[in-house]
């Protein structure tokens, strides 16, 4: 007897689903341009304010990092290889737009406004580096994974219901991609077309889990499909592709279309935090390099160079510049008087109970000898 024809090909449909994700690029590894479509139309002014916000962030990285093995920091995320991905996204952000980040994503934190000193804070666990001033649209950067995608999802949906033309940007990695709360945020933020732009930062490893491991899917941009929203996804290391994408799905959410998920490929060079993480274990030598050669600021600094906008001299002013700024913020923070535990209790509560009030009691007479 012949087997009956199934009337279902499996295959063809998974293929149907991931030919939909293709990865969106501008410039190759070496800063020539692949796609001129997809080559933003900023000023010459603006792609030097780019360049050096990203090479202002590549040395943030390195100094905080050297604070971090002094003692003067605390919590760190390292953040060299993510600079496109991170200050090419943000430089498409309006001043009226929220920023929800994620613990490494400082750098668009105080691109977006917040002081360094009170990044130093945050770093700290200082209750001064979670402070902001009114004009500053955002959130602390949020430790627990995926946690600033629901909160943005609210944050949009307010927006949309006070008929704003300004959007939410959040940020998580691939590894917030696996949490319920990201299917919750993007779903939640699609039924009601609220103003949200959703940014997965795939840098290949959820702290030291292979992306592979993580899910069947070929791309993380397709997971917006069950969302029901679009996804699209981009070359991470690639700051023009990423501006671009960025822009035209800010432009779209802050229309009244509804969210955007964007999936950036990109790499962190340095391990998942500073606080014991040893990358070798899970990453070969040979994987590293590959990804060194893509390094986004050697290509974007072979774009401008070869447009004259961009010179050796410039860059070592930059990193300079940067160095100085750092020195004078550590300095300010170091100023910032330790916390008490008297502080910490008055933190707990607007309104303190009976029982708060009299610990505060016991202990500031404890700190006053």
């Amino acid at each position: 007897m012949a087997n009956k024809q199934k009337p279902i090909d499996f295959n063809q449909l998974m293929n149907e689903v991931n030919a939909e994700f293709p990865t969106y690029q501008a410039l190759d590894k070496d800063g020539k341009v692949v796609n001129k479509e997809l080559i933003p139309d900023l000023s010459d002014d603006q792609l030097v304010e780019l360049m050096t916000r990203m090479v202002w962030s590549r040395v943030l990285d390195q100094r905080s990092t050297a604070l971090n093995r002094q003692g003067r920091l605390g919590f760190y995320a390292p953040t060299a290889g993510q600079e496109a991905s991170q200050l090419a996204s943000q430089f498409a952000m309006e001043k009226e737009d929220y920023l929800l980040p994620g613990y490494r994503d400082v750098p668009q934190l105080v691109q977006h406004g917040l002081p360094l000193k009170e990044a130093f804070l945050w770093s700290r666990g200082h209750a001064g580096g979670n402070m902001y001033a009114e004009d500053l649209h955002a959130l602390p950067p949020q430790i627990i994974i995926g946690a600033q995608y629901i909160q943005a999802a609210g944050v949009a949906l307010g927006m949309k219901k006070r008929g704003k033309e300004n959007v939410v940007f959040t940020y998580t990695g691939d590894g917030g991609s696996s949490q319920g709360d990201f299917y919750e945020a993007i779903n939640f933020a699609g039924a009601y077309q609220a103003n949200g732009v959703f940014f997965i930062q795939n840098n290949g490893f959820a702290i030291s889990t292979p992306r592979e491991k993580q899910t069947a899917a070929k791309t993380l941009a397709q997971k917006a499909v069950a969302a029901g929203i679009p996804g699209i996804q981009v070359d991470g290391m690639d700051p023009l592709a990423v501006y671009t994408v960025a822009k035209e799905a800010r432009d779209w959410a802050a229309s009244g279309n509804g969210p955007v998920l964007i999936e950036t490929l990109t790499y962190r060079y340095g391990p998942h935090t500073l606080s014991g993480d040893d990358p070798t274990r899970y990453r070969s030598k040979e994987m590293d390099d590959e990804w060194q050669q893509q390094d986004p600021l050697i290509r974007f600094r072979n774009y401008l160079t070869e447009k004259g906008l961009w010179s050796e001299e410039k860059e070592e002013k930059v990193i300079e510049d940067t160095k100085e700024e750092i020195k004078n913020a550590i300095s300010e923070a170091d100023k910032v008087g330790k916390q008490k535990v008297s502080h910490f209790l008055k933190n707990m509560f607007e309104v303190q109970p009976q029982s708060i009030k009299e610990q505060i009691a016991i202990y500031e007479a404890k700190e006053s000898k």
